[in-house]
């Protein structure tokens, strides 16, 4: 029975990655190629993004593999035939909990582990990005819009990286337009942001108030390309960047980069591990609930419209607690409320599906006492 929920596990779970995964690349791929990224830059992205994609499906993945598992065995009646030889519910459901085990080992190593990892390279290579700022603006004739209201346009690149016949024409400001002209240009790269260095140009200002035309003209001139490549080279640091071991012994500093208290990253760092204990427990609701209703030729689609009635209802559990946990982050222990309720509804209906055999067993034999 392990071996069955292990290789459906695998299956079910290789399934929905594809399914999310082709959804979020195709947008992905469609992104870069516009801003002029080549292929590796796509797959290290879609790679650094799949720790989080999977830590989503893991438990939806054990929850259908345990319903799948369940069904089959009590089709063909060998859940029956078990549980004639004596097997009580609670010791039908220990593979399920070994099972559960494993899941919620993967779950959490995606969680605890891999996946701040993971987001922590994702946002640097992000930033390196924007910085380059060769995605956006290195297009030769064409007019481009990085962000609203600037808009930008080269006659041609020459191979040592010289822009010819620049302009740059930014109108966020409702008060003034700026147009900034340039025979040629030169992309630098710095710290914080890279900078357009012009030469031999001219910067017009139009006051829309007045109507009133300033012009200034310029030999050498620098422009800082922040605000086209959105990177202000001050970028908050995000909690789910951070390592877990970190978020539960938080440093000043990092409460400074991240704007969050100590009890925010508290909080984040226990709902990664509350996270692992749903997944553990999301197969066993689904082989508990089926359990209930025993063989029967008609199917036992009731009982897994139960199971899944249950995972929402639990899943539901989990948004709320979250929502009290970043409404007060000193109720973490909170989060761990949707993995406890999930496992006690387990319990409670293994302990439901054992008491019908015996009351059935009572029967017959009163029965064949009468006759």
């Amino acid at each position: 029975m392990l071996s069955q929920l292990m290789m459906l596990f695998g299956f079910f779970a290789l399934v929905l990655v594809l399914v999310y995964w082709v959804n979020s690349a195709v947008q992905l791929f469609d992104q870069l190629v516009a801003d002029g990224q080549n292929l590796s830059v796509f797959l290290e992205l879609t790679m650094l993004g799949l720790p989080s994609l999977i830590r989503l499906v893991l438990p939806i993945a054990g929850f259908i593999a345990a319903l799948y598992v369940t069904n089959r065995l009590s089709a063909d009646s060998e859940l029956t035939v078990m549980r004639a030889t004596g097997f009580s519910p609670f010791r039908l459901a220990r593979p399920v909990l070994v099972f559960g085990l494993v899941a919620g080992l993967l779950t959490g190593a995606l969680t605890v582990v891999i996946n701040p990892m993971a987001q922590a390279r994702l946002a640097e290579r992000e930033a390196d990005i924007a910085r380059s700022a060769t995605a956006r603006l290195l297009q030769e004739g064409q007019f481009l819009s990085p962000v609203s209201g600037i808009t930008v346009y080269i006659r041609d690149i020459t191979p040592e990286g010289e822009l010819r016949d620049l302009l740059i024409s930014d109108n966020r400001d409702p008060e003034e337009s700026v147009t900034y002209t340039a025979s040629s240009a030169y992309l630098v790269e710095t710290a914080q942001a890279p900078q357009l260095v012009m030469i031999s140009g001219l910067v017009q200002v139009l006051r829309r108030e007045t109507a009133l035309l300033s012009t200034t003209s310029f030999e050498e001139f620098a422009y800082d390309l922040a605000p086209l490549t959105q990177g202000d080279g001050q970028e908050r640091i995000r909690a789910r960047q951070v390592a877990t071991r970190d978020l539960f012994f938080p440093t000043p500093e990092l409460m400074e980069a991240t704007e969050d208290s100590a009890a925010e990253l508290v909080g984040e760092a226990h709902e990664r591990i509350a996270a692992a204990l749903l997944a553990a427990a999301a197969p066993l609701i689904g082989f508990a609930t089926l359990l209930l209703g025993g063989f029967s030729r008609f199917g036992l689609w009731r009982q897994i419209l139960l199971a899944i009635g249950l995972i929402i209802v639990v899943h539901s559990l989990e948004s709320v607690a979250a929502s009290a946990m970043r409404g007060d982050p000193a109720r973490w222990p909170m989060i761990y409320l949707p993995g406890t309720v999930a496992f006690v509804i387990a319990a409670v209906e293994l302990g439901l599906a054992a008491r019908p055999a015996r009351r059935g067993i009572g029967r017959r034999r009163r029965t064949e006492r009468l006759s």
